[in-house]
Formats: C-alpha cells, sequence, structure tokens
C-alpha cells in the first residue's frame, strides 16, 4: 500500500464524525478541542500525513510539538503505519527539543544568545550546584538552597521578558536569584532545560528573521496537547503562526490540564480557540468509555460538556469502595478481593489492561508491595518507577531489550525502528552515511550476542553502554543529564545497588512486553487507556488536598477526572471509610 494510500484509508474512517472530518479538511490555523476518548491522536496524525503529501512541497516539512517524550514516541507509531518516517522534512518532539535542535544549537551564535560554542545542558547536580551558589550570593538564607527550587522555575516561566517591570518588580528577591543562578550556569558554559524554550522566545522576539527561517523550514506547526505546553510555546506560536505566517493545526483540552505545577495556563488554549481567524473544531463523541462512564465523567468534571459515548459502546460500571485501615491495609485488600473479582468477572482480562491510579507514588508503594506478596507483576510509571518512564535513552533501551526478549524473531520491535529511533537520540553525533551505516553495524554487533531475557541486566547494560551509547552520547549536547540517569539506573542493577540480580527480561517487560498490571500516579496516567481503572487513595486531603485554593481545587478536579476517564469499563473509587474525597462524593450521589 502507497504512502497515500495507507493515509487516505485512514481518513476515509474520519468521515463518520463530522468534528473529526471538519479537522482534516481545514484549511487555516485549526483549534481541535478533543474530550477524552474522542480520538484526537488519531485525527492529528491523519491530517499530519495529509499535510505532508498533499500541501507542503519538499524539501519543506512539517514540525509538531508534544508534551513529553512518550507522546512524541506515540505520534511517530502512529505516523509510520500512515507510511510517514520522522526525517528531515519531519520534527516530532517537545518544545525543549524543538527549541534546542531548532533554534538554539543551529542559531545560537547569529542571534547573539550569549552562549560558547561547547555550551552543555546541565545534569541535575550541576543545576543544584549553581542555584547553591546564587542564593549564598544574592540572599541571606540558612536554609537548603534547594527549597527555591520550585519557585525559581515558577517564575522563570511565568514571565518571559526580562526587560519588563513586571520581571523587576514583581518579586524582585526572586528576580536577582534567576539572574544569578543563570549567571552561574553560563560560567560553566551550561543551559538548563527551562533555559531551552526561554532562549528560543527571547531569539524569536528580538531577530525576525528567525522566524522567516523557521518558517521556510516548516511552514507548518502541529502542536498536540497546547493546554499543558506553557506561557513559552503559546508566544512562540503566538510569533510563528500569527506574525511570521506558519500555519497551525493544534489539539487540546483544557479540562484535561492537570500540570499547573510546571507552568501549564489551560486559558492560553481557550483563548487561543475563541480567535476569529481560528476555526475551532469540537471533538464530543467518547470511543473509550462505556455509556454510564462517559455520562459519570460530567459530575467529575464538575461541568457539563455534552460528551457522549459512540454507537455501541458497553454500559461500563462505577464502583466506590470504602475501605478500612491505612493504605498499606487498603492495598492488600485490592489486590487480593477488588482486583481478583475484576479479573474474574471479565473473561480474558488481562493484568496489563488494568491500572492502579493514585494522587502520589508513595502511595503507590503499598500498592506495589501488596502486588509483590502476592506474586502480581507490575510496572511503575510514576516517580519511584525503576527509571523515569519520560526519558528518551531509557525507552529506546527497552525496546533493545524487548528486541533481544523474543522480538527479534517476531519483528515486534523491527530492528529497523531500533536503528530510526537511535539515529534520532544519537543525531548529534550521527551525520554522514557513513556515520550512519556505522551506527547500524555497531548496533547488531551490539545486540546479536545478547538476545537472551535470562541475560543479567547489569552486564546488558554496561555491555551497550560501553560500545555504542557512550562513543555516541558524550557528542550529544541533549543527552548529558539522560547519561546521568542512565549511569545511577546501572548502579542500581549491580551487585552492590539497590536491585542487584534483575535480568534483561525485567527491562523488557517495564517496556510494555509481558503482561504486568499498571501502576501509576494520575498524572503519570494522562493520554493511556485501561479496560479496568482502580483510583486509589481518593480521600479528603489527599484529592484535593486540605489547604487547596480555588485554582489548586480546579487542577484537583481535572486531575480527578484525566484519572476517571482512562477507563473503558470498569472504573474503581477506593477510599478510607469516613475520608471520602468531595469528587467521590459527588459521584456517589449521581449514582443513587
Amino acid at each position: 500500500m502507497s504512502d497515500r494510500a495507507a493515509y487516505l484509508r485512514a481518513a476515509a474512517q474520519l468521515r463518520g464524525n463530522a468534528g473529526q472530518w471538519a479537522a482534516y479538511e481545514s484549511r487555516g490555523h485549526c483549534i481541535v478541542l478533543a474530550g477524552p476518548g474522542s480520538g484526537k491522536t488519531k485525527t492529528l496524525t491523519t491530517k499530519m500525513a495529509r499535510l505532508l503529501a498533499e500541501d507542503v512541497a519538499e524539501p519543506r516539512g512539517v514540525a509538531c510539538i508534544t508534551f513529553n517524550n512518550e507522546c512524541a514516541r506515540e505520534l511517530e507509531g502512529r505516523l509510520a503505519a500512515l507510511g510517514v518516517e520522522p526525517d528531515g522534512r519531519v520534527f516530532i518532539g517537545t518544545v525543549h527539543s524543538f527549541s534546542l535542535t531548532q533554534i538554539i544549537l543551529p542559531y545560537a551564535k547569529v542571534a547573539g544568545l550569549g552562549l560558547p560554542d561547547d555550551f552543555g545542558v546541565a545534569t541535575r547536580a550541576e543545576r543544584q550546584a549553581a542555584l547553591s551558589n546564587a542564593v549564598l550570593r544574592t540572599m541571606d538564607y540558612a536554609g537548603n538552597p534547594q527549597d527555591w527550587e520550585f519557585r525559581l522555575a515558577s517564575y522563570r516561566r511565568s514571565i518571559l521578558n526580562r526587560d519588563s517591570v513586571q520581571w523587576q518588580e514583581t518579586d524582585p528577591e526572586l528576580a536577582g536569584l534567576v539572574e544569578a543562578y543563570e549567571a552561574e550556569l553560563r560560567l560553566r558554559g551550561l543551559i538548563d532545560f527551562d533555559d531551552m524554550p526561554l532562549l528560543a522566545v527571547r531569539a524569536l522576539r528580538e531577530k525576525p528573521w528567525l522566524q522567516r527561517a523557521l518558517l521556510a523550514k516548516y511552514p507548518v506547526l502541529v502542536v498536540d496537547e497546547y493546554q499543558d505546553l506553557g506561557l513559552a510555546l503559546h508566544r512562540m506560536v503566538m510569533g510563528l503562526c500569527f506574525s511570521a505566517g506558519m500555519r497551525l493545526f493544534a489539539v487540546g483540552d483544557a479540562d484535561q490540564s492537570i500540570y499547573g505545577f510546571n507552568g501549564a495556563q489551560p486559558e492560553l488554549l481557550r483563548r487561543l480557540s475563541e480567535r476569529e481567524d481560528v476555526e475551532t473544531v469540537r471533538l464530543r463523541l467518547n470511543y473509550r468509555s462505556g455509556t454510564r462512564i462517559v455520562a459519570a465523567s460530567s459530575v467529575a468534571l464538575g461541568e457539563e460538556r455534552g460528551y457522549e459515548a459512540a454507537e455501541g459502546a458497553p454500559l461500563g460500571t462505577v464502583f466506590v469502595h470504602a475501605v478500612q485501615g491505612a493504605y498499606p491495609q487498603q492495598a492488600r485488600h485490592l489486590i487480593a478481593n477488588l482486583l481478583q473479582r475484576a479479573m474474574a468477572g471479565k473473561p480474558g482480562l488481562r493484568y496489563r489492561d488494568v491500572a492502579v491510579l493514585y494522587p502520589a507514588a508513595w502511595i503507590g508503594d503499598s500498592v506495589a508491595d501488596a502486588a509483590r506478596q502476592a506474586g502480581i507483576p507490575v510496572v511503575r510509571t510514576d516517580g519511584n518507577a525503576l527509571y523515569p518512564r519520560a526519558s528518551r535513552l531509557m525507552q529506546w533501551l527497552e525496546l533493545c531489550a524487548q528486541w533481544c526478549c523474543g522480538g527479534w524473531r517476531a519483528g515486534d520491535p523491527r530492528f529497523s525502528r531500533l536503528v530510526a529511533e537511535g539515529r534520532r537520540l544519537f543525531a548529534e553525533s550521527i551525520r554522514g552515511e557513513d556515520q550512519v551505516g556505522d551506527f547500524h553495524r555497531r548496533l547488531i554487533d551490539g545486540l546479536w550476542n545478547v538476545r537472551d531475557p535470562s541475560l543479567p541486566l547489569h552486564a546488558w547494560l554496561v555491555r551497550l553502554k560501553e560500545q555504542l551509547i557512550d562513543p555516541l552520547g558524550l557528542g550529544c549536547v541533549s543527552l548529558r543529564d539522560e547519561l546521568e540517569t542512565l549511569a545511577a539506573f546501572v548502579a542500581r542493577t549491580s551487585p552492590e545497588g539497590d536491585c542487584p540480580g534483575m535480568l534483561l527480561g525485567e527491562m523488557a517487560g517495564d517496556g510494555g512486553g509481558l503482561d504486568r498490571l499498571t501502576l501509576s500516579s494520575l498524572h503519570s496516567a494522562k493520554g493511556r487507556e485501561f479496560a479496568v481503572v482502580f483510583l486509589f487513595g481518593m480521600d479528603a486531603g489527599r484529592l484535593p488536598r486540605n489547604d487547596a485554593g480555588r485554582q489548586q481545587l480546579a487542577e484537583a478536579r481535572r486531575l480527578f477526572y484525566v484519572g476517571f476517564t482512562r477507563a473503558k469499563s470498569e472504573v474503581h473509587l477506593i477510599h478510607t471509610v469516613g475520608r471520602a474525597s468531595q469528587f467521590v462524593d459527588e459521584l456517589e450521589q449521581h449514582l443513587r
């Protein structure tokens, strides 16, 4: 099937949904407001395939900015199924990656950003050292300098123009601390992740020719999860799309904005969707959840949005469980009773179809312990996971592990995918065709003789790290922090670490290849879906927190809504007896 036939076939499936078809047919700026389970990723990727085939002539292309590396990876997979492989015409990545690879690395010197030619991206240890020195230089503070980290980051993300009165006068102490911290980084020849979009916005604002250069390369800008991407991305969009002339296609849902602590502002999406020069399309049909779950979701959100379940959807069920005891006791009840009843009631249901979601990672520790005692395999995707789930390097290593644990035989993943994703990961070190061929050979040499799930993971990681990752990764500015993450994980799997004896098959399983129960914080579950979802720890004081202000209360409700709408057929709300969250109380009243 040709590339064109692949996306046209996908497009034909959009015709039956008026909103999806309107988005696909849009010709100018388009904002798609997409509710949970509404097929927004399918709509976005089919639209991108059409743009590349019909609207954008080679060698120009399309840039797609999304929230995190896992989202980017999913989009790449969906586009590959439509015959679109990321290459020089297609950028898919985070706002940080876009800022670094498309603006800062190629244009830092001519844009006058004041960075040395060999600047690096600061590791966590380097960031901490710079902050400690900045606190020492600018204020009389006897506590831990890292206490300022969150406030410093929030101030940087909320006020972008350093020449403004707002920057200097809103909080002069914080403004001085930020400037001192950034000066400390520059003395070391470093930038940090927040610097990436901030420097990019500054360059675009001060150098109009840079906007034209990006327009020449990417006449269309696609943005996924717009509500989560913050003020810096919004400023880029306003400049590139509404001044320089890029065409915008953005997808999002303000009701699923749950990253206020990282600078997300859902009202930015709302304002953008109300512009007269933007076509706004709403996707109201939920293809994921059962009818009763869709109906109850409006109660979870606290507002009616007119969402409907797709025709033929199952009824779906919502259960509320008041459980005695502390979280360890409740977790044992969940695993031994509630989970087993759910599995027994749905023949064919597997652990990989079930998720336990909770407000904070430490709450998940109780569930992980109970599952381990019951002999149930789990994969964690929260802050207490074995390694950060959003790490591009660790995601690629998961794929390599899956290939070595049977994927080489089954073709899932295909070796060509390992090569393609590895090339993008190490793009700063793999440039010419000779280097591409060398990478292909070294990768097959590194993996072919270690295709055994029972191999010690530590030895497998050390081999790949020494033969391939370090020689390539040390030349990549954007991978310094990720190499530190890998080094920490290698140490944990060593005989002296806290995870000795791990096997290669366990790494492959964490990548999703085995039948494992998913344990996740509510935040980390964003974008996922499961047949059965247990919302654990739904207590007053946990969600929302006791001291929540108006904005925090609204975001806590959106977080509850996101967790609730991950479910296809069953949602189980678990709370401590006498301490139900107000969101659970509202749902119970609805269900009576």
